[in-house]
């Protein structure tokens, strides 16, 4: 019986074994193609206007310091990479909507029918997420932590003369920061449909999740109290609604034979 079992070269055999993976790989590589073409149009556009994105990123901290603070460049040319830096942020918040839909449309495959309709939701709700990150950053945790830092140097007598690149360098980390921190729902969508995490694992584990969310609000303000919960509240909020999130979109046990074998 063995004889009459049609013959196949190994190579092909393991030529079949790899198309998977290379198609996933070429597939993320034009995915990752279109993201930098996005990010380019981002930055062209936030670049035309960067010298009134610069007045809006350092207007917290001239409110709070009231001229009692120095803005200075040291460098040659600092001012042309602060105008760089400042679009290639600007243009990551105004590429995001373009981001978000390629990462959904590189993950989409492996999804069910029913889940793959949910792009535009899921791009519309990331996109959200984000740039209400940033802008909360910018608003309110901007203006408590600057000033903060100002009374720290009025305690001393001291008037503050700060480099804008070092200005820029701490305002885009904590930009960033909270626009990915506020991806929580987002990320609990996924973890909750692959299966890793539940509802009821999210519940049990709260005590953790606060911790680490205060932890994590420590690690990426200043070292007051006030800044630290401005930041820890809403990510309790995010906390909460991850599991509400995880518990709509979790996975049924009519579907899970079909999970399985996927």
């Amino acid at each position: 019986m063995a004889n009459n079992l049609p013959s196949q070269p190994i190579d092909s055999i393991a030529d079949e074994g790899r198309m998977p993976l290379i198609a996933h790989l070429k597939e993320l590589r034009t995915r990752l193609i279109r993201v930098v073409i996005a990010l380019a149009v981002g930055f062209i556009i936030a670049y035309a206007i960067c010298d009134q994105l610069f007045a809006f990123l350092t207007l917290p901290l001239r409110e709070v310091a009231r001229g009692k603070l120095l803005l200075i460049g040291t460098g040659v040319g600092e001012a042309f990479f602060t105008k760089i830096k400042v679009a290639l942020i600007a243009g990551l918040f105004i590429a995001s909507p373009a981001v978000f839909y390629e990462i959904w449309k590189f993950v989409a495959p492996g999804l069910y029918d029913s889940e793959r309709k949910l792009a535009r939701p899921f791009v519309i709700f990331s996109t959200l997420f984000f740039v209400t990150g940033g802008y909360f950053c910018w608003a309110v945790v901007f203006k408590v932590g600057f000033a903060f830092f100002i009374n720290q140097y009025a305690s001393i007598g001291v008037t503050p003369t700060i480099r804008i690149s070092e200005y820029l360098a701490f305002a885009s980390k904590l930009l960033l920061a909270f626009g990915l921190t506020f991806e929580m729902p987002i990320l609990a969508l996924f973890l909750t449909r692959l299966g890793i995490v539940d509802h009821r694992m999210m519940i049990h584990h709260v005590r953790y999740a606060v911790l680490i969310i205060f932890i994590v609000a420590a690690a990426l303000t200043p070292p007051d109290m006030i800044s630290q919960f401005l930041l820890a509240i809403p990510l309790l909020a995010l906390y909460g609604l991850s599991i509400l999130v995880a518990y709509f979109f979790r996975v049924l046990p009519a579907e899970a034979p079909a999970v399985a074998q996927s």
